[in-house]
């Protein structure tokens, strides 16, 4: 893709300048120049190279990357968190890094605060809300909180978007996914591609700062556990929630987070990491609709050991069939095979078959199973299998569902809590119910029941049909109408051969007539009586022969230029 094309997509230049002086500071600059983004803005190596800044060359290159992220602000830290949970995108020590990122930031003033409420809230704020508390509640760098009090008595945080940090984040996807674009033009080999990643995280960003979808989430969680005694969501409050504003049950009690795990009694600390545990595994195996970042400063502590989950903006989702998937990874890791393991890595990842048929991939996928073979499933730690399963996928460049990263994530999470506040906790056997469900509901006799009513049914659907197929068939073979459809694989570098093998062909051609036709004049000369002219014009046509064919022999010898 050529720079002029690239330069069009980028529309905030001064932008687009400050990532590329943050980058220079920080030592990427071979980043810059490589992918050619200097000249976008019409800067030389030699401005790049005035941004320097060598003190911070002596960091590692993920502390760099990381205060790169820190130092661009709110969308970029977002991004950093979100690379956090994709170990199939970046190597395990940067995202180890990346989770180290945080967006705690100073308040902006309520009169801006204000503001916003007004805009969102046009005549009716007033209406809405008795008491607004001027003092937050909490700030980070997309929004912060404040205590309030409904029309109705209820005691409510609201959560608001920072002025200004909506148009902010749109203008950085769009930087975001140009940045992506030039990316992919000049490196090939990532594995995965940066375009359809930087779309990806796109629509994170962009729900990021989407309240009513949050809302939604913490909506559908707060139904799911509506009768469960241990585990609450918050109640959200619709009539004062916008795209800018959620408004929220105020929670009382303490983050995990500021609990001192030590002054509480065995059985609490017990009763905590049972419900903690519970509720995570039973959130991402019964419901397939899970709270992605569990992290003790998102879950209250509650009288009598109940806990309530909050900050509901990444979630994940597994449909039925990826859940399923799940069950058969367990299985074939359990049983030893190999081949069920290799038909669950395609349908998972869709990658192409020929890699699972290599023989190093099989060989890491019996070390894999060597590790919990015979193994009994309540001894099974399935973040443990997960996280080892999609590692080895990584390093063969096999990109790997985000909501299954973040199902890792998730399990993780709540282990390290458990471990934290209880370390004698079994979680495995514990959540072991939970797990023997999904597996029974998988391959129990009831579930291979239905799962053979339902082949026959579609089996029965297809004699039915077959007929009116056959008669089709016919109708078209009787007036050939046949239509055949090819997809030749890597066409493009057909072309290039062809393309070639044409340039060369012509220049044997010519360099053929100029021989031929050379020794004829120089034939002609020699049986002229007037001999000189003819004989001058054949010994040039020789040498531009010869020319010719050192250009021919070069275009074989000399090696091609390979797009990185």
């Amino acid at each position: 893709m050529k720079i002029t094309s690239i330069r069009k997509t980028f529309k905030n230049t001064k932008r687009l300048a400050e990532i590329i002086k943050v980058l220079s500071q920080f030592g990427f600059r071979e980043v810059i120049t490589e992918t050619g983004l200097h000249r976008i803005l019409g800067k030389s190596r030699e401005d790049i190279e005035a941004d320097r800044h060598p003190h911070y060359e002596t960091l590692s290159r993920p502390v760099r990357a990381r205060m790169v992220l820190e130092r661009l602000g709110p969308t970029f830290i977002k991004i950093g968190q979100i690379m956090s949970t994709r170990p199939d995108l970046i190597p395990a020590d940067w995202a180890e890094e990346f989770s180290l990122l945080q967006d705690k930031v100073s308040p902006v003033s309520y009169v801006e605060i204000e503001g916003v409420l007004h805009q969102e809230f046009p005549g009716r704020l007033e209406s809405l809300f008795v008491e607004i508390d001027k003092v937050p509640l909490a700030a980070a760098s997309l929004a912060q909180v404040h205590r309030a009090r409904l029309a109705g008595g209820e005691e409510v945080v609201i959560k608001v978007l920072k002025p200004g940090n909506r148009e902010r984040v749109e203008d950085d996807v769009l930087l975001l996914e140009g940045l992506a674009q030039l990316v992919e033009s000049y490196f090939s080999d990532l594995g995965y591609s940066p375009i359809e990643v930087a779309q990806e995280f796109s629509r994170e960003l962009l729900r990021e700062v989407n309240f009513i979808q949050e809302g939604q989430a913490t909506e559908r969680l707060h139904r799911y556990f509506e009768n469960d005694a241990d585990i609450s969501f918050p109640k959200v409050y619709w009539q004062a929630t916008t795209r800018n504003v959620l408004t929220l049950e105020e929670i009382k009690g303490r983050p995990l987070s500021l609990v001192d795990s030590t002054e509480l009694r065995p059985e609490l600390r017990r009763t905590i990491v049972a419900n903690a545990t519970k509720a995570v595994f039973k959130q991402c195996l019964t419901f397939g609709f899970f709270h992605a970042d569990p992290h003790p400063g998102n879950i209250f502590l509650l009288a009598g050991g109940r806990l309530c989950f909050i900050d509901c903006g990444t979630t994940g989702h597994l449909d039925k069939r990826t859940a399923e998937q799940l069950v058969d990874l367990v299985a074939g890791v359990i049983k030893g095979d190999i081949q069920k393991l290799c038909r669950v890595v395609i349908e998972l990842t869709d990658v192409n078959p020929q890699v699972t048929d290599r023989r190093d991939f099989r060989v890491d996928l019996q070390h894999l199973i060597d590790q919990v073979q015979a193994t009994p499933l309540k001894h099974i730690d399935l973040a443990a299998l997960l996280g080892d399963f999609f590692a080895m996928l990584q390093r063969y460049k096999i990109r790997c569902p985000s909501d299954l990263l973040l199902l890792v994530k998730a399990l993780s999470t709540i282990e390290s809590v458990a471990a934290e506040i209880d370390p004698t906790f079994d979680v495995l056997s514990h959540v072991e119910p939970e797990i023997e469900e999904v597996v029974t509901n998988r391959y129990g006799i009831g579930a291979i029941r239905k799962r053979l009513q339902k082949s026959l049914v579609n089996y029965l659907l297809l004699l039915e049909d077959m007929p009116g197929d056959i008669q089709r068939f016919l109708d078209h073979a009787r007036h050939n109408r046949f239509t055949l459809n090819l997809e030749l694989m890597r066409i493009e570098h057909l072309g290039e051969k062809i393309d070639q093998a044409s340039r060369l062909m012509g220049m044997a051609m010519i360099i053929s007539a100029l021989i031929v036709g050379s020794s004829i004049l120089l034939l002609a000369d020699r049986i002229s009586t007037q001999q000189g002219l003819i004989g001058h014009l054949g010994v040039i046509g020789l040498i531009l022969a010869a020319l010719y064919s050192a250009g021919f022999i070069a275009s074989f010898l000399l090696p091609k230029k390979k797009s990185k």
